[in-house]
């Protein structure tokens, strides 16, 4: 037992040296739970979405890509263009991620190019690529715009009319248009995208003549119509109406929706113990204890949101809706790639190029699609930090993109080969804690909030170095090359190389 617990620190070492800093430095600040927890979660809002666009990269063998810059850029040329337009709004907001998208495939292309040349070197190429981007940016938006292509906007424009002002208010065309998206707006849009995901699905069935499991689509179908007719219930729909939803109500959901979901399943299990078979024909592995186990937690969770200290930071923080969803999206279609054909030759090809090249694997061909995604993602991901920001800092906020979504990665337990949502997401918490409380803890220990702000600066980039070193730190023993073949390696049968 003492060399699990052993071998269970050391492999987490590095998430929790920054558990125990953000707890020293909260407990230094003097700050209350209430501030603390909803400016957490809205920088969470903001920068989860660029974060979890590193996975991709990482897992293809990329490294910690500072490429990711460049989809930054791509989103801000984007805004200002719609934003010079006048397009406002949800619409404009997504006007905008339609233009974003064709610029930031052309930027990822020309990236991934690029890091085919410098395998092995790809963080430095990535971080030297930033600067010399950064450098065509600005010729971009302080001659070009202006210079060479006629605007005419005193608004947007510097006073000579050559080149972008340093800073453009988006209060009046895309501030907060994801996040004020209602819930039953959001709601409505699933019921029509299930509807219409059913529909494909049959209709694809029957042109393939396959047979159609008309029992299970009616049920989905009555499932969806049923949950769309709730939002016609007064309270319901006043509760729906809103952009917001408070921390605790979000609790209590959960809490419930564990609870119906267990009681369903033991429901079906006892109607289908008697055949031996489960849903679509399978043998039913469903364990009842560990549905009791589930609905206990549910409860007790449920339970603590009595505690009155908890209770005021739940009812302090309010979660914007659609952002959230955007973010939980991005962490489930990471999880459903890797189990693709594509998600297996990107890992592969992560583990070991060689191997994967030997396997009949298109290694390039991988590496530019996973900087494809990557760049695209994190040009939505900016567009989401601005949006919730509501002005562009117009020459320098693409500029620390990559540094501090490296930064949250590595404080979460990702590697320079490894990387997962969960990684992501703890990240994201440690750090920007770190962020949010450090600054005031300099001010209280020291007594001058210069030094605050030299705390702010060590989280920013001493995180990063300290990060590196610790994953760097091997514990006696662990020499990968006396461990032999990779665990890719290990699996490859002569038999099954072009299997892969």
């Amino acid at each position: 037992m003492n060399k699990k617990i052993s071998d269970f620190l050391f492999k987490n070492k590095v998430v929790i040296l920054f558990l125990l800093l953000c707890v020293g430095a909260t407990a230094a600040s003097k700050q209350p739970l209430t501030f603390v927890i909803p400016e957490l979660f809205t920088r969470i809002a903001r920068n989860a979405f660029i974060v979890l666009a590193l996975i991709i990269p990482v897992i293809t063998g990329l490294g910690l890509n500072f490429g990711i810059v460049v989809g930054a850029m791509a989103a801000q040329i984007a805004l200002f263009l719609t934003t010079y337009w006048g397009f406002t709004g949800v619409g404009g907001f997504f006007i905008t991620v339609a233009l974003a998208t064709p610029i930031a495939l052309v930027f990822g292309f020309l990236v991934g190019k690029l890091f085919n040349l410098v395998k092995g070197n790809e963080m430095i190429a990535g971080l030297i690529l930033g600067y010399f981007a950064d450098g065509i940016y600005q010729l971009i938006f302080l001659f070009v715009f202006g210079g060479v292509i006629a605007m005419n906007n005193p608004t947007l424009m510097i006073a000579t009319g050559v080149g972008v002002k340093n800073t453009i208010d988006l209060k009046d065309t895309v501030k907060y248009a994801l996040d004020t998206i209602p819930m039953l707006t959001v709601l409505e849009i699933g019921f029509y995208l299930v509807i219409a995901g059913l529909l494909f699905t049959t209709i694809h069935k029957r042109i393939k003549k396959q047979a159609v499991n008309w029992k299970d689509t009616a049920l989905k179908a009555a499932a969806a119509v049923f949950v769309y007719a709730l939002t016609f219930i007064g309270p319901v729909e006043q509760f729906l109406s809103s952009d917001r939803l408070l921390l605790l109500s979000a609790v209590e959901l959960g809490c419930l929706s564990v609870v119906l979901w267990q009681l369903f399943q033991i429901v079906r299990h006892k109607m289908t113990k008697h055949t031996g078979a489960g849903s679509f024909g399978k043998r039913d592995t469903f364990d009842i204890r560990r549905a009791l186990v589930f609905i206990v937690l549910a409860g007790a969770v449920y339970g603590l949101t009595y505690i009155p200290a908890l209770f005021n930071v739940l009812i302090a923080v309010q979660l914007p809706v659609m952002t959230y969803i955007c973010i939980g999206a991005l962490c489930v279609f990471n999880n459903l790639l890797m189990r693709t054909r594509l998600g297996q030759n990107m890992r592969a090809v992560g583990q070991n190029r060689a191997v994967a090249n030997s396997a009949g694997i298109d290694v390039d061909k991988t590496r530019i699609i996973a900087m494809l995604f990557s760049t695209v993602l994190a040009s939505w991901g900016q567009l989401i930090y601005l949006q919730n920001i509501g002005t562009m800092s117009t020459y320098g906020a693409h500029t620390q993109v990559g540094q501090f979504a490296i930064a949250a990665l590595l404080v979460g337990g990702a590697s320079v080969q490894k990387a997962t949502n969960k990684n992501a997401l703890l990240g994201i918490v440690l750090f920007h804690t770190l962020f949010i409380v450090s600054p005031l803890a300099g001010k209280e220990l020291f007594g001058d909030p210069v030094i605050g702000e030299y705390f702010r600066v060590f989280v920013s980039y001493g995180v990063i170095a300290m990060a590196l070193a610790m994953h760097a730190w091997k514990k006696p023993g662990t020499d990968k090359s006396k461990d032999g073949p990779s665990e890719f390696e290990s699996q490859m049968k002569p038999a099954s190389l072009g299997k892969v």
